[in-house]
């Protein structure tokens, strides 16, 4: 059995409450058509279950089969330096069909960030050590393909779909 390694820490973008009672963590891909489609049930999981949820976010970007996925790593974790790593996350997502290089200075403008800061913060080391050391905890937690989702720190066996109706079904 797979577990996550490390646990959930105040490196992860977490989204939903601390008291939460299931802790899921995804780690995706933001060129990976799967993780595209997880992204919309991700988001009703979070409409269904409120509170109960709390959703973290890795990067495992498979770049032999997707050259734009650690580019759009790089741009979330970017914007995450001016707080807006979950609005660049949902717009990456929302406009993965026409993922281009140049998408990410205008995805910027869009969700308001300061796109100078924004282009700066994309060349940081911190910026590329924090989707390095993602990659490399979804490694170490056993991750073979994207989406892979833990819960409560235990490698979940299938895709959201799925999640979706283990968690209906254990919290019936």
């Amino acid at each position: 059995m797979s577990t996550l390694k490390p646990e959930v820490n105040s490196k992860d973008h977490v989204q939903g409450s601390d008291s939460a009672s299931i802790t899921i963590v995804e780690f995706g891909d933001y060129q990976c058509p799967y993780c595209g489609d997880a992204y919309p049930i991700i988001k009703e999981i979070q409409d269904a279950f409120g509170n109960q949820i709390k959703f973290v976010f890795r990067n495992f970007p498979l770049q032999k089969s997707h050259e734009l996925a650690y580019p759009a790593a790089i741009a979330a974790e970017a914007a995450a330096l001016q707080d807006k790593f979950w609005e660049m996350h949902d717009a990456i997502y929302e406009n993965q069909y026409r993922l281009t290089d140049q998408l990410f200075n205008e995805l910027a403008e869009k969700i308001g960030l300061n796109t100078e800061q924004f282009q700066e913060d994309s060349l940081s080391d911190e910026i590329k050590q924090k989707v390095e050391d993602d990659f490399e905890s979804g490694v170490r937690s056993g991750v073979n393909g994207t989406p892979s989702f833990y819960v409560n720190g235990t490698k979940f066996d299938g895709g959201a779909t799925d999640l979706y109706q283990m968690l209906k079904e254990s919290t019936e």
